[in-house]
């Protein structure tokens, strides 16, 4: 038979339990021994990693009592397994289709205005995208466009879909649009002045994207205005950092992506 000891501890001096909280992804806590703050990214065996408002990532390890949430001391554990269910939609909200294979590339493409825009569509469409068998590229700026879609030859059979930046009326980028004006190729754009905009900024956590004064660089100049560091690469994997799903977007990027995903993969 076990002996029982009792605890002589005071009262007093006894640790108070505190919560166990799950790390899970972008949950924002504080590490108590160097106040460094962030949102959840990972969180591994053992440890947990945060990443703060400029994209800075620390490690920590996941000691009892080693956080604040909302100012008040928990300990983080890992959370649970997944179970088996699987996701009933993909980021852009459509049907998920459970192993299905992506289909053999198209003829058509979809051209798209930068890496960063390639990179937030491949986010939020990539799966759909995969499925219909649509390719995304990217331009290194809208002047090229006339000579890919002539090297592109379209056709009903090979449509040509393509996504520009600050598409607004008497713009250079308009007047370049309409001089590629073809059945089969169909240009859209957003009004932003570059897509890190068509991100919602309470996503990002950020009241607003700040105006710019013309001549500067709008994306040094955004980076200056929140107090971020001047690495704009760097920004912009905090900004994609922030979007999982298509509820991260404005409407006035969702709807242009969709159009031309409908357009390229029409039936002939």
């Amino acid at each position: 038979m076990r002996s029982y000891s009792p605890d002589l501890t005071p009262p007093w001096k006894r640790s108070k339990p505190v919560p166990e909280v799950p790390a899970e992804p972008d949950l924002v806590v504080e590490e108590v021994s160097t106040g460094f703050c962030g949102a959840v990214i990972r969180c591994e065996a053992g440890t947990v990693t945060l990443e703060d408002r400029f994209g800075k990532h620390r490690v920590f390890p996941l000691e009892p009592r080693g956080f604040l949430l909302e100012g008040k001391v928990v300990t983080l554990v890992r959370p649970a397994a997944a179970g088996p269910a699987r996701p009933s939609r993909t980021a852009s909200g459509s049907i998920a289709v459970p192993g299905a294979r992506a289909r053999v590339a198209r003829a058509g493409r979809i051209y798209v205005e930068g890496r960063h825009d390639a990179e937030l569509v491949e986010r939020v469409w990539g799966d759909d995208l995969r499925i219909e068998g649509v390719v995304v590229e990217y331009l290194e700026g809208v002047d090229d466009l006339p000579s890919i879609v002539a090297d592109f030859a379209p056709g009903p059979d090979a449509r040509l879909g393509v996504l520009v930046d600050h598409l607004v009326e008497g713009s250079k980028e308009s007047r370049i649009a309409a001089s590629v004006a073809d059945p089969h190729v169909l240009v859209v754009g957003h009004p932003y002045i570059d897509v890190w905009e068509a991100v919602k900024p309470s996503s990002v956590g950020i009241p607003a994207w700040p105006a710019v004064p013309r001549g500067q660089d709008w994306k040094k100049g955004v980076c200056r205005a929140l107090g971020w560091p001047e690495n704009t690469g760097a920004a912009w994997q905090h900004i994609l950092s922030r979007v999982t799903s298509y509820k991260d977007l404005e409407p006035s990027l969702l709807g242009r992506v969709e159009e031309l995903i409908d357009f390229v993969t029409e039936p002939v």
